[in-house]
């Protein structure tokens, strides 16, 4: 069967060959691709693979096409031109693009991956078999332009910083881009036949927007990297808190500062470790040009609960890095508003480390609460007063793992398991096998919702 991958960005096997930098991001992908070139004489699965590129490698075109070397073989990708820094914007010159591909590749199913991309809904109008397309939901647009601000002082919405102002880029303007992806979103799960997701709450979604596609659950696989390695209880530094992004509203960095006083009344020797940049210096003048509303506020927190030396930015991590600050860190904390079910979760479980997270969103789904670690309640609804409420039932939820070792070596060692059943790399390609010949063998739902019972 041939079969047609639609990403939003080059895997690391395709950017290396082509020139470019390889992104760490989407690494789940690119062990699924592995399986399946590993594989593909038992399947009969031929992969191709397109992606946007920059124009500065499409060579004067609209599409690039190249042969990649890959293990036991080789695969197509194409290059095409988007505008990937504006994905609320939707480009119609897409879809002659997409339908050049299809029309050279001639695939039995097109499979692409995230629901909130233009070039995602420019594929779902141009291919004609709409029974064979499959689009898998990451993200849920709709329901994050919601949660967009995770409770933030509504003054604090109102900021608007010169860095705002020059790139047009406030809050209510991110928040309005989430909307529009949103919109994008509905309409591509209108035209798809058919929707992988892996929880409750994206499988309620999709019916809602589209009763008559199969919906099929399909895990993902993690990053190899997160494979192997167990946390250990000696190897970490002490009350260390590890959160893996803070760049902006809906993953509530906020949340975990205003926690942060109850904690250290507590444990005064804990301090928060955030992945990626920083969104607080303020050092030099372009540091101070590029500081955002959200950044400001950060600061403000920084300073009113006087946390300098409590909370490290620790920039951009690469997988290894990302892995090692896991095993360094004594414990993991999703404070995000909303989440599906996040990565960075699923591979802290997967480190057997203990783990806080809001209970939002699909999160019950890939984490059970009391037994992987501990669930508090998050964000619920946009327009309540609740910031300091979640502050504190997250403080709450950190001291008490800490304060019961024996349970958290019990959580640690059910959220490993259960991680290691959920992000199983060969159970999770063989039920991609098994999505793909029940839509092309059997043209109705089948076992759609079918699912490995977890332990």
């Amino acid at each position: 069967m041939k079969i047609l991958w639609l990403c939003n960005m080059a895997l690391p096997v395709a950017a290396r060959q082509l020139g470019m930098e390889a992104s760490n991001k989407e690494g789940w992908l690119s062990g699924l691709a592995d399986m399946v070139w590993k594989n593909q004489e038992e399947s009969g699965i031929v992969l191709s693979v397109a992606f946007p590129l920059p124009s500065g490698f499409l060579e004067g075109g609209d599409v690039r096409r190249e042969t990649i070397a890959v293990q036991g073989g080789s695969f197509c990708c194409y290059g095409f031109r988007e505008d990937v820094g504006h994905a609320e914007k939707y480009d119609p010159a897409l879809e002659p693009v997409l339908k050049k591909i299809v029309n050279i590749e001639e695939p039995d199913l097109v499979h692409c991956f995230g629901t909130e991309y233009p070039h995602t809904l420019a594929m779902c109008r141009v291919f004609t078999r709409k029974d064979r397309i499959l689009v898998g939901l990451q993200g849920i647009c709709t329901l994050y332009a919601r949660a967009y601000y995770a409770d933030l002082p509504e003054e604090v919405i109102r900021w608007v910083t010169l860095r705002d102002w020059l790139k047009r880029d406030t809050l209510r303007k991110q928040q309005e881009k989430f909307v529009r992806r949103g919109e994008t979103e509905r309409e591509i799960l209108s035209l798809a036949g058919n929707v992988t997701g892996r929880t409750d709450w994206d499988r309620e979604f999709a019916r809602e927007c589209n009763p008559r596609a199969c919906y099929y659950h399909m895990n993902e696989t993690l990053r190899r990297e997160f494979y192997g390695p167990v946390w250990q209880e000696g190897g970490c530094v002490p009350h260390s808190i590890f959160v893996s992004q803070g760049d902006y509203p809906l993953k509530g960095l906020h949340y975990m500062l205003l926690a942060l006083p109850g904690i250290l009344e507590k444990y005064p020797d804990a301090r928060v470790y955030v992945a990626g940049g920083s969104l607080v210096e303020y050092g030099t003048l372009k540091q101070k040009l590029k500081l955002s509303a959200y950044g400001r506020y950060l600061r403000k927190l920084l300073a009113r609960e006087d946390l300098w030396d409590r909370v490290v930015f620790l920039g951009r991590l690469d997988a290894e890095q990302m892995r090692d600050r896991f095993l360094e860190s004594s414990l993991f904390v999703c404070p995000s508003a909303l989440e599906n079910s996040p990565n960075s979760l699923g591979e802290a479980m997967l480190l057997g480390m203990p783990c806080v997270s809001a209970d939002v969103g699909g999160i019950p789904s890939i984490f059970t609460g009391e037994e992987d670690g501990i669930l508090y309640q998050g964000f619920r609804e946009p327009g309540g007063d609740r910031l300091m409420e979640i502050a504190g039932n997250l403080a709450e939820a950190v001291i008490r793992m800490w304060s019961s070792p024996e349970r958290m070596r019990t959580a640690c060692e059910n959220a490993r398991r259960h991680a290691g059943h959920t992000h199983h790399g060969e159970r999770n390609y063989r039920r991609l096998v098994e999505i793909y010949a029940q839509i092309l063998g059997e043209g109705e739902c089948g076992h759609a919702d079918g699912q490995e019972e977890q332990p």
